[in-house]
């Protein structure tokens, strides 16, 4: 059974470069992009996509090396940058004919939304990250003992050659260790959505370590460059986290105030597939966030 967002049509589309993209389009009315996290795909957001639809032309990529989009060999640090990947969504949205759009996302796709927000204030009208910090503020936060909650990080930043061949020896049970264990309701992910996660990461190891190594470099330093130079997100931003805060001791909302001119900062009660488990909450979060 090939799984699919529900109304939703398919289509193969141009992201920067030659980079083609799985998108999963539906509904009508002004456009809302919503980009899936690891270790999942644009299904993540199937809930949430449909009941936006009756309001919304709902956009739901692949991101490139993830899913069904192109899985480019990691030619260099930008091949996998969240500014490649955030021209990536700019493209995609151009292609269906619309030069703004609203742009949330979740884990990885918050990040690339987040450097979307920055890249592109004039294209991104709202954004919304979901349980994710910054890039250049979550490597800082990470510290002593309370990091190992983040080792896969520190593991698929190694140089290419090392985590990949690690990782593809117990490629199920790594993927499967965050589904499982990011959730606090796993029935939120039913097994055949379980299933097709574990298959599409399976079949995309080394793009998806790239994404994750740009995560230690390249995109610290663009994190970096616009802290220095004072550059923020403009547009309506919405942000919703477990409240990691609490348990690492740092204050998300200052974080994230130090980013962002116009900030609704909320923690909810859920696991981490937060659109999957609590997708009322979510819908209504990302409408309320529309509306201002």
């Amino acid at each position: 059974m090939t799984l699919s967002i529900p109304g939703f049509a398919t289509r193969r589309l141009r992201g920067a470069g030659d980079v083609t993209l799985n998108v999963a389009v539906g509904g009508s009315g002004s456009p809302l992009v919503l980009l899936h996290g690891f270790p999942e795909t644009h299904l993540m957001w199937r809930h949430v996509a449909a009941e936006l639809a009756s309001d919304h032309t709902v956009i739901c990529p692949d991101l490139r090396g993830y899913g069904a989009s192109d899985k480019p060999a990691e030619a260099d640090e930008h091949t996998y940058s969240k500014r490649t990947m955030a021209a990536d969504v700019v493209a995609v949205t151009r292609a269906l004919g619309f030069e703004q759009f609203a742009l949330a996302g979740h884990d990885r796709g918050a990040l690339v939304a987040i450097r979307a927000g920055l890249d592109h204030p004039d294209a991104v009208t709202h954004l919304a990250s979901l349980d994710v910090l910054p890039t250049l503020d979550m490597w800082d936060v990470l510290r002593g003992a309370d990091a190992k909650v983040a080792w896969h990080l520190y593991l698929m930043a190694q140089p290419a050659g090392i985590p990949e061949p690690m990782i593809a020896g117990a490629a199920d049970a790594f993927f499967a260790s965050f589904l499982d264990g990011w959730t606090s309701a796993p029935e939120a992910i039913p097994a055949e959505y379980r299933a097709e996660y574990l298959r599409a990461s399976r079949e995309a190891i080394p793009s998806i370590v790239a994404d994750y190594r740009a995560s230690a470099g390249i995109d610290v330093e663009h994190d970096r460059e616009d802290q220095v130079a004072g550059v923020r997100l403009t547009m309506p931003t919405l942000v919703i986290q477990q409240d990691w805060g609490a348990e690492l001791g740092y204050d998300a909302q200052a974080l994230w105030s130090a980013w962002s001119d116009d900030l609704v900062h909320k923690t909810l009660d859920a696991g981490h597939f937060m659109a999957e488990e609590s997708p009322e909450r979510i819908t209504a979060e990302l409408r309320e966030l529309l509306m201002r």
